[in-house]
């Protein structure tokens, strides 16, 4: 009995010693397996560094930096009466500069800062051309904000094109088409001057109708009849017209249309009259309130014009 006791415990000594060994066997393969992979993981690392590193090297040296693909040609086109070389300087791009390293983005942004551009697209035409598209704001009135200068009062004027956005005027010199040969616009008035920051749009509805009048005044029945002087956007329910012959013709913000054919026909009343408008309100559907005054011989015309038959 005794010797089967001693002949248990060295087998369970062994046993124990054996499963020792072989934790620690596996315990070393596992560690060497650890180092094996934070090895192969550190040269791959590295070989992607050096591999990113030649990559940007060989990009720079290859392309960023080299003089094949230096711009020749800056292709400017604008669609309005701004000088081309004007446009070149505004967009920040030289001849000699790399056409690839050149960011695009930025010259476009560079154009979209002047308030008198409306859209820019920038293309490059490999290997030595870059291309330029500009849309320009058509302005079809204009504001003058009238401030004190030295010693006498001075006037800045500001533009708005059809959808409201304010313009800074160009200089004349970096047009192509002269503002003698661009015409006078018609006059926007009673807006403060902190609503007039170029690059802004105004959207009241004031200045909204005021525009559309303007807009759709030169194919209305009263085209080629009066012009259109100035048009006052202080009251918020009406705008009110001033022509050419001082007549002050007072609009509702909606129907524009509509109101421009019954002005025609009280025109025409007052040609059968021998009478032209001092005042009209047309923003009165019924029952229109008028003013008259004797009309001037030497500004009659010579002959009736057409009537227009509209309901009104």
């Amino acid at each position: 009995m005794w010797h089967k006791q001693q002949k248990n415990r060295r087998f369970r000594r062994g046993h124990v010693l054996d499963v020792k060994l072989r934790s620690d066997r596996a315990r070393a393969a596992r560690t060497r397996l650890a180092w094996a992979s934070a090895i192969a993981t550190g040269v791959t690392l590295l070989l992607l560094v050096l591999l990113c590193r030649g990559g940007e090297w060989a990009l720079q040296k290859l392309v960023y930096q080299n003089s094949a693909f230096a711009i020749q040609v800056v292709l400017v086109q604008t669609d309005g009466s701004l000088g081309t070389a004007e446009l070149q300087r505004w967009a920040g791009v030289k001849t000699g500069e790399n056409l690839i390293a050149l960011d695009l983005a930025s010259v476009r942004r560079n154009l979209e800062l002047v308030s008198a551009v409306k859209s820019v697209s920038v293309e490059r035409i490999l290997p030595h051309t870059l291309s330029i598209r500009v849309s320009e704001r058509r302005p079809i009135a204009q504001v003058d904000v009238p401030h004190a200068g030295s010693g006498e009062v001075a006037v800045s004027v500001f533009e708005l094109d059809a959808d409201g956005w304010v313009i800074q005027p160009v200089e004349a010199r970096l047009r192509t088409i002269p503002l003698s040969q661009i015409g006078s616009l018609p006059v926007i008035t009673g807006l403060a001057v902190y609503q007039l920051q170029p690059g802004r749009r105004l959207t009241s509805a004031s200045v909204t109708a005021a525009l559309h009048l303007i807009g759709v005044f030169a194919h209305s029945p009263m085209a080629g009849i009066v012009d259109l002087r100035s048009v006052d956007v202080s009251a918020p329910d009406v705008v009110v017209a001033t022509t050419s012959g001082g007549a002050r013709v007072t609009f509702a913000l909606d129907h524009v249309e509509e109101q421009l054919g019954r002005w025609r026909e009280i025109y025409n009343l007052g040609l059968r009259l021998g009478r032209t408008i001092a005042s009209l309100n047309l923003a009165v559907r019924n029952n229109v309130p008028v003013n008259w005054m004797e009309m001037n011989p030497g500004t009659a015309p010579k002959s009736n014009p057409p009537l227009w038959r509209k309901n009104v």
